[in-house]
């Protein structure tokens, strides 16, 4: 499994959710097989979001999608502040 890591300031959860639920049925077009949404317990302007994929082929689709798409206008990233910061990770074997 890979995660699309993806964290970033915005200035109202609510928009910010209605907006990331419009985006369901592109999340599961892209393969996105499970996602958390969470927040810094000291600060509701921020969101922090995992979204699994089975390969990390997907995960780079969906981010270049984002990228392209999503974030780069204000109608479709209405709550977003400033540019989010991304990661994509995978299990480490530890031990």
């Amino acid at each position: 499994m890979t995660t699309l890591h993806i964290e970033h300031a915005i200035s109202d959860f609510g928009s910010w959710s209605a907006a990331f639920e419009r985006f369901a049925p592109a999340r599961a077009t892209f393969g996105v097989r499970a996602h958390r949404v969470q927040q810094p317990v000291d600060d509701p302007n921020y969101v922090v979001i995992d979204l699994d994929f089975d390969t990390d082929d997907e995960a780079r689709r969906f981010l270049g999608f984002l990228q392209a798409k999503v974030w780069s206008s204000a109608s479709t990233a209405p709550a977003l502040v400033g540019q989010p910061q991304t990661k994509i990770l995978q299990p480490a074997a530890v031990g």
